[in-house]
């Protein structure tokens, strides 16, 4: 055998080597940076548009009596549905914030007022002025989802349902 088909060979080899080994990132990168949408029928999707703009209106409401603060940029319908939150006290007060509060903070989508207070930790945890934003404390949690079931009617102020 001759050294060029040799080298040929050999090339060819490396040449799929090096093929076989990226495609796969650049495949997994795309697949990552385009996130699927849900097939939803139109009349579901019509739905939640509705129920959306009915949220909204109830924010409003919230916002006109100093029910609803928010530190996040995205209307947080758990705190709508809930009758409200103050996540500005609540990231000042160092007390913890919603769930919905707390994966908007993590997802980027915090108003400019608090996104000046953010950074991370070395562990990659959100901060707040150099505190570890935390979820609200688990007798806090109980507490917003009992007031969230009473604004919806699931439940009285007693808890009967």
């Amino acid at each position: 055998m001759s050294r060029g088909r040799i080298a040929g060979g050999l090339g060819l080899l490396l040449a799929g080597y090096v093929v076989g080994s990226v495609m796969p990132l650049i495949a997994t990168t795309a697949a990552a940076q385009q996130p699927a949408a849900p097939q939803l029928p139109d009349a579901t999707v019509s739905r939640i548009r509705e129920a959306n703009d009915a949220l909204k209106v109830a924010m409003e409401a919230l916002k006109t009596d100093s029910l609803y603060v928010p530190a996040t940029k995205s209307m947080n319908s758990l705190a709508v549905l809930g009758g409200g939150v103050n996540a500005i006290d609540d990231l000042e007060a160092g007390r913890g914030v919603d769930p919905v509060t707390f994966a908007g903070l993590y997802a980027g989508d915090a108003i400019d007022d608090v996104k000046d207070h953010l950074g991370f930790d070395a562990e990659g945890r959100v901060t707040y002025k150099n505190k570890v934003v935390r979820l609200y404390p688990i007798s806090r949690l109980k507490k917003f989802y009992a007031q969230r079931m009473v604004v919806l009617g699931e439940i009285d102020a007693d808890g009967a349902p």
